[in-house]
């Protein structure tokens, strides 16, 4: 089991970034161990596409859930597609939604949650 973090920092104290497509970094958390991975997200930049490409970086690290703030509607489809399972949430540190993910007490969501280009600055 592996979970995707959408994170401003690289470690399990960092927030959540509530944007996916164009957050910081990516934490990759096995929940059993509490063992990480950090990639910074290749498309954070993008002129288009961010959600996408961040969902092919969570696929390609084979991450089974994501925890992130807001999905648009192509990453959700993206994602959907791989069977990954998403879970919402409003703020706190990566190690803190891990152990909240563990418990049952996160939000899943089968859609997409803001606009697309939500997150794209301007």
């Amino acid at each position: 089991m592996k979970i995707a973090i959408s994170a401003t920092g690289k470690d399990l104290d960092s927030q959540i970034d509530p944007r996916f497509g164009r957050c910081q970094y990516f934490i990759f958390v096995d929940p059993q161990t509490m063992e990480f991975e950090v990639s910074e997200n290749e498309g954070l930049m993008a002129s288009g596409g961010a959600g996408v490409q961040a969902a092919q970086l969570v696929v390609r690290k084979g991450a089974n859930v994501l925890i992130t703030g807001n999905l648009g509607p192509n990453a959700a489809s993206a994602l959907s597609a791989s069977g990954i399972k998403v879970h919402l949430v409003s703020g706190g540190t990566v190690k803190e939604v891990v152990e909240a993910y563990k418990s049952g007490t996160l939000k899943v969501v089968s859609g997409p949650t803001v606009p697309p280009h939500f997150g794209k600055p301007f």
